[in-house]
């Protein structure tokens, strides 16, 4: 396909036709905007799908914070430092950008290292569809100058089960491991952040 400079986006004939549909003519016009953008400046493109995905990784680290929460920690909650998800997933982009499948050939193994050891919360594959070609092991850090709460030594010897009253705090900082499966330099990548 050859664009010219001949076509319209805006067409009015364009326009009637979605309109008569029932389209929200300001809508209309955001999108097309915002795709003539995307024509216009393809490396704006790039960082909004790059954005796009970091937000989705970032969610998944939440995610799994959660669930780890109830199933595998069995505190009431686990206090995240701000931005920490993004950061991570911002490093895990990286780390992944050059790999042949990119994020998609990714194996993710979540870990928190807490006082008494490192308990595996998580394994993510992003792309079930692809044989992975690399791993990465995220470990986050428990926050070790974290004060117990009073709450906790208030519970101490009463009837509420041990299991669900403290919280697990986050460290800002964490490791991620890379390990290449299928490459002849295959060799691990260790990055503290």
């Amino acid at each position: 396909m050859v664009a010219t400079s001949t076509l319209k986006t805006k067409s009015s004939d364009c326009f009637s036709e979605l309109v008569d549909r029932r389209y929200d003519q300001a809508c209309i016009e955001k999108e097309l905007d915002f795709w003539d953008n995307c024509v216009a400046e393809p490396q704006r493109t790039a960082d909004v799908t790059e954005d796009r995905t970091c937000q989705q990784l970032a969610k998944m680290f939440e995610n799994c914070l959660s669930r780890a929460k109830k199933t595998t920690l069995h505190c009431s909650s686990v206090l995240v430092p701000e931005k920490l998800t993004q950061r991570i997933a911002r490093e895990v982009l990286r780390l992944a950008s050059c790999e042949p499948c990119g994020l998609r050939g990714c194996v993710l193994y979540v870990h928190l290292d807490l006082d008494k050891g490192c308990k595996r919360l998580e394994r993510i594959v992003y792309d079930a569809t692809l044989v992975p070609t690399f791993e990465l092991t995220l470990v986050f850090k428990q926050d070790g100058t974290a004060w117990p709460s009073l709450r906790d030594f208030l519970f101490m010897g009463t009837c509420f089960a041990p299991t669900f009253r403290h919280i697990i705090k986050l460290s800002p900082g964490f490791r991620l491991v890379k390990k290449k499966l299928y490459s002849s330099s295959a060799g691990t990548i260790v990055e503290e952040c």
